[in-house]
């Protein structure tokens, strides 16, 4: 169980690696398929900077976790999604939803249910990084 649920976990951080250096290399065109349009160099810039942060941070917290096998890390990549869908369950009622709405939702909801029982299977430690010698 521990080594499925930390390879699920570590390739879905190559996942939102991916999807987060896209939106740094290519933030036009990432955005879009996340519905997001920018109007000019300043909305260009934030989708490149806040996307970019909220994936590649994610990502190399469910890497790192899962490397290691420390639940402790996975706890912070469980609380951004999970907060990504709180935000989408407010859009439902705010903003109504349109075709395709539900994907996403899927797909943080389940990254959120893996990662925290993840971090209940997997070791509390706050030695990772620390010098082994």
């Amino acid at each position: 169980m521990r080594l499925v649920l930390t390879a699920l976990i570590f390739l879905g951080g190559i996942f939102f690696l991916v999807t987060g250096l896209g939106f740094l290399f290519d933030p036009a065109t990432s955005a879009e398929g996340f519905g997001i349009h920018a109007d000019n160099s300043t909305g260009l810039a934030a989708i490149r900077a806040d996307m970019t942060a909220f994936f590649v941070v994610s990502a190399v917290c469910m890497m790192l976790g899962a490397w290691f096998r420390n639940g402790t890390v996975l706890l912070f990549p469980a609380a951004m999604f999970g907060i990504a869908l709180l935000g989408r369950f407010i859009s439902i009622f705010a903003d109504g939803t349109t075709e395709g709405f539900w994907l996403p939702m899927v797909v943080e909801a389940l990254t959120v249910i893996v990662l925290l029982i993840a971090s209940r299977v997997l070791p509390h430690r706050d030695d990772m990084l620390a010098d082994p010698a």
